[in-house]
């Protein structure tokens, strides 16, 4: 249910961009959506579908695009993407590195005219 909240506070945000720029209406979104950010897309999309009637954004598309857990391995040296659910680092097996990337969930672009 906090995808309501993050949907509604994504409008607060591309609206007031869109109008800024002196657009009428807004035509699709691109979001980043990490693996690890717990927003669920299909939720994303059922309340944008919610919120978004009567604004400029009506009718705008959403671009979803994941964004790959990354880690950062002190052991080996290690810096990059692991699958999600194998939490071991790829190249030594460790399990003490930090997450560096992944939680992330953000407009990265909009289309408007």
């Amino acid at each position: 249910m906090h995808e309501l909240s993050i949907v509604e506070g994504m409008m607060r945000t591309v609206i007031p961009a869109a109008r800024k720029a002196g657009a009428k209406r807004i035509v699709s979104i691109r979001l980043k959506i990490g693996d690890m950010s717990g927003v669920i897309p299909s939720c994303v999309e059922e309340y944008f579908s919610l919120v978004s009637p009567g604004t400029m954004a009506e009718g705008a598309k959403l671009v979803m695009e994941p964004v790959p857990v990354t880690i950062s391995c002190p052991a080996c040296g290690y810096a990059g993407p692991v699958k999600r659910g194998q939490w071991k680092c790829p190249q030594c097996a460790g399990t003490a590195y930090s997450v560096t990337g992944g939680n992330d969930f953000f407009v990265d672009s909009l289309e408007a005219e």
